[in-house]
């Protein structure tokens, strides 16, 4: 599509590639979240508005047709970047203008604009805890409000949603695995899939059971302390210009007392064997060593054997499969650095789909993308502290000694909830330990019971029928 270059108001949305006017940092701040979506959502929105549907009470749901392979349970996570992203739901003057200007919109009616220069969102948000364990076809999230609102905003919270509960998910895991006293840290910012989302990364593995990141920025914003070691590159460069892996190790450590020493550069036995032999004539006192590759069975076991009590971290491409391998064979593993298995796999393939349309039920009935109609609600019943079973509902049955999930977290466009990153973690916590030996197991995991309700086996029919 060519663009007019008459047109000043494009920046910074210019979509000309003439004069060197693109955006080459393409950095978002909450300003531009609104545009952050996909087109049809704004397509869609015009339509509805042409045909006054726009102001119809609409109710969308998200959730996950079906679990990972190999997962038995997700984390729920990222509600709090998604209310936030509701609460900041602005179009600028440039930004309406930036669209016009695409001309995909000239005939899109007029009243279309006068929404978008008024847009905020003023509908309700029901919402499961971030922390949760959740179960196939169970929403996540519930959206109520007016049509055009609740379908601009789908792409922004599929996204935050769905990659903060995959993290939140495989940290879940990897912490059950390693046990409540290995200490786990994020280390996955490079290999994270951009700046943003090694930031969402970060804050979803801490949230889920890790102990700290190696995200600076991530850290700070979340009030904790950044936590690292050193790379390779430090020992070649300073056992270069200073003569040896030893001075490298001194000069490091005279700096950072406190940071653990990477001691597999050269031959890691040797470097135990020399910081040993420090350790021992009083002159270091080692705050730990780190392992980044070998058999690291065979070399943790080394390590210990000549640096008793000493903290020894694993990292190098580990992930749940790799910690419990390691424990069983015998490894002296106190700690891991998670990276590049923890912030990538399988996705969390959430969708978000109408449900209920001015009090209308809906469903898609599309082969192997069957929704479920109407408003729901999770109802979860225990056995003692044990997850016994769900129920999937409609938000007007009532429990039978069961807990509802789906809370409201924001109500007519304020926002209610607030939560640390030390309840959310508590709450991942209490729910992985409530569940069956057979759902937390890492091979062919089985998820718990989830019953649909009579009520909404009545709704499924009648929807069909009609």
């Amino acid at each position: 599509m060519t663009i007019s270059l008459d047109r000043p108001y494009l920046q910074p949305y210019a979509l000309q590639e003439q004069e060197n006017t693109e955006d080459q940092e393409l950095s978002i701040a909450p300003e531009d979240y609104s545009l952050l979506t996909d087109l049809y959502q704004l397509t869609m929105a015009s339509c509805y508005t042409g045909e006054g549907l726009e102001q119809q009470t609409a109710s969308f749901e998200l959730f996950a047709r079906r679990l990972p392979e190999g997962f038995g349970y997700l984390i729920a996570m990222g509600l709090a970047q998604a209310l936030d992203y509701l609460e900041k739901f602005r179009f600028s003057p440039k930004q309406i203008a930036a669209l016009q200007a695409t001309g995909i919109f000239d005939n899109a009616p007029g009243r279309f604009w006068s929404l978008l220069e008024t847009a905020r969102f003023t509908g309700d948000v029901w919402a499961v805890p971030e922390g949760t364990a959740v179960f196939a076809n169970e929403p996540m999230l519930r959206v109520e409000a007016p049509l055009w609102q609740a379908q601009l905003v789908e792409t922004y919270l599929l996204n935050t949603i769905n990659y903060q509960t995959l993290i939140a998910t495989k940290a879940a895991r990897m912490r059950d695995v390693a046990g409540p006293q290995a200490t786990l840290l994020e280390f996955g910012t490079r290999r994270a899939f951009s700046p943003q989302g090694s930031l969402w990364a970060a804050r979803a593995a801490l949230a889920a059971g890790l102990d700290a990141t190696s995200n600076v920025l991530a850290a700070l914003k979340l009030g904790r302390k950044p936590t690292g070691t050193m790379a390779h590159a430090l020992v070649m460069a300073l056992a270069a210009k200073e003569g040896s892996e030893g001075e490298a190790f001194t000069a490091f450590h005279r700096y950072f007392p406190g940071a653990p020493l990477l001691i597999d550069t050269y031959d890691t036995v040797a470097a135990a064997q020399m910081l040993a032999d420090k350790v021992q004539a009083g002159s270091l006192e080692l705050a730990g060593v780190r392992l980044d590759s070998g058999d690291l069975v065979e070399l943790s076991q080394k390590v210990r054997s000549l640096l008793p009590g000493v903290p020894i971290f694993a990292s190098g491409d580990l992930d749940e499969w790799e910690i419990a391998r390691l424990k069983a064979s015998g490894a002296c593993i106190d700690g891991y650095g998670l990276g590049t298995r923890l912030v990538t796999g399988k996705p969390v393939n959430g969708v978000y789909k109408l449900v209920d349309i001015d009090g209308i039920p809906v469903m898609k009935e599309a082969s192997g993308k069957i929704t479920y109609p109407g408003r729901k609600q999770i109802f979860r019943s225990f056995e003692g502290s044990l997850l016994k079973k769900d129920r999937l509902g409609l938000v007007t049955e009532c429990p039978i000694g069961e807990q509802p999930l789906l809370q409201v977290a924001f109500k007519q466009g304020e926002r209610l909830w607030k939560e640390t990153i030390a309840e959310i973690s508590d709450r991942v916590a209490v729910n992985v330990a409530s569940l069956p030996a057979e759902t937390r197991q890492l091979d062919s995991p089985t998820p718990p019971l989830v019953e649909i309700s009579d009520p909404l086996l009545d709704l499924i029919k009648q929807t069909q029928k009609r």
